[in-house]
């Protein structure tokens, strides 16, 4: 059942035979419907309308919404009320593994052209005839200060993320194929043909395991570090001569974060608009010199690898897992609020990712038919995952147990890695991610009993 997936039914309430016999009744002409809502479920597992419906009980684990209506507008002696059952789903039991995109398609939009065309001309309809409002931050030039100590938290996240994994990968196995980029969380590498590297075809698509480190896990995303966020857009003679950060550190560092590293420009009055694209700024020489103030938080440092010690005993190895499951999703949802007023730009075609108002000019992208575009970027709005690649990986049922097998491939979920080596390591998987890990689906122990499955 998907999450937008609904079931209605029409039972008849007042006859235990036709309701016992699965009997539907159409409604009277004369009844309308009201609305009864439980929301708990232990209310909807306790529900019992009658001895009959037994049906309810196939609903046990789903986390949906029960609505019952039954109120007629004129009783009548000849018919019973009826129920009208809506069950509605809000996580999917199960779910699609995601999808594959090859190097040669090109990334769907988050939103339609022709939404976004639809949008605009409404905006210019209820435009007209008014008065134009001031900008508002951070277009103006200033930081949004409510968002300040949000990035300050997603920037300790990801260090106490990464500093977590180095710990983790001391004690879940991680493997990586030689030739190509996908990755394996679990004691041997899985037996899949799912190799497209160099020499695939020879090693009939099977991979080559060997040691992994964290940017296999944590895949680097890297951005151009922009002194002004508002200024001039960075040509591609200055490629090499800007330097290049994580491009959440970016966001973090725009979003009001100050790093002595990357300096960056810090507006006290909204610049002054003169077109559509040309600004001035305001004259601050009236302002009183700005003092250095300390960071509104601590911010963490990165452990050497040299330093990275292995948790000692199993109850500090959940307590670790727990630690960075938390760190992953706070680090997620944090930057998805940063990225609702600060926007970020990603390449269609590549994996370059800009935090910006408008991509850069650098001709670098070596996707598929970049010579038709001198090598510039299409760039496009991004979403979170271009900006925090999740890398899903394929989820091992049981680790003391049997490895995956070849077969059974389509009895298997998968989750991002981070949360694979969390729940390998004894943390409680996140409703979220349990629809494509298919944790409720019975995996057969050999092929014969795969084959007998409807």
């Amino acid at each position: 059942m998907s999450a937008s997936s609904s079931m209605i039914c029409c039972v008849d309430c007042g006859s235990t035979n036709n309701l016992s016999r699965g009997k539907l009744v159409p409604w009277p002409p004369r009844i309308g419907p009201s609305m009864l809502s439980y929301n708990s479920r232990v209310d909807f597992l306790n529900l019992n309308l009658h001895p009959g419906l037994s049906f309810l009980s196939s609903f046990e684990r789903s986390s949906g919404k029960l609505k019952l209506r039954s109120e007629p507008r004129a009783p009548s002696p000849k018919f019973h009320p009826p129920c009208k059952l809506v069950v509605r789903c809000d996580h999917p039991q199960n779910a699609d593994l995601p999808r594959y995109y090859s190097k040669k398609e090109k990334k769907p939009f988050p939103v339609p052209i022709v939404e976004l065309r639809r949008a605009a001309r409404e905006r210019f309809k209820k435009s007209r005839g008014q008065k134009k409002k001031p900008v508002p931050p951070p277009k103006n030039g200033l930081i949004v200060k409510s968002l300040v100590p949000i990035a300050y938290d997603v920037l300790n996240a990801r260090i106490t993320l990464i500093n977590n994994l180095k710990k983790l990968m001391k004690v879940v196995k991680v493997h990586a194929c030689s030739y190509c980029n996908e990755i394996h969380v679990g004691p041997v590498g899985h037996p899949f043909k799912s190799c497209r590297g160099q020499h695939a075809s020879i090693r009939k698509g099977l991979h080559e395991w060997t040691y992994s480190t964290v940017d296999d896990v944590l895949l680097p995303v890297d951005a151009y570090h922009l002194y002004d966020r508002l200024g001039k857009r960075i040509r591609h003679d200055e490629r090499f001569s800007i330097p290049r950060v994580p491009a959440v550190v970016e966001l973090c560092i725009q979003a009001g974060v100050d790093i002595p590293e990357f300096p960056t420009k810090r507006r006290r009055k909204p610049v002054i608009r003169i077109g559509k694209k040309e600004f001035i700024d305001a004259d601050e020489s009236e302002l009183p010199d700005p003092v250095p103030e300390a960071p509104l938080k601590p911010l963490l440092t990165e452990i050497p690898d040299s330093e990275i010690v292995a948790p000692c005993d199993e109850e500090e190895t959940i307590l670790l897992a727990e630690e960075t499951l938390q760190a992953w999703e706070q680090m997620r949802k944090g930057a998805k609020k940063l990225m609702r007023m600060y926007p970020v730009r990603v390449c269609g075609y590549c994996p370059e990712v800009h935090v910006g108002t408008s991509g850069h000019k650098a001709q670098n992208c070596g996707a598929h038919k970049h010579q038709q575009r001198n090598g510039q970027h299409g760039w496009q709005a991004a979403v979170l995952d271009d900006l925090i690649p999740p890398r899903y990986v394929w989820h091992v049922p049981d680790v003391k147990g049997p490895p995956l097998q070849r077969e059974l491939r389509s009895f298997y979920g998968q989750a991002p890695a981070v949360v694979e080596m969390c729940v390998q390591a004894g943390a409680a998987v996140p409703d979220q991610y349990k629809p494509t890990m298919r944790l409720d689906i019975g995996i057969p122990t050999n092929l014969r009993e795969a084959e007998m499955v409807v």
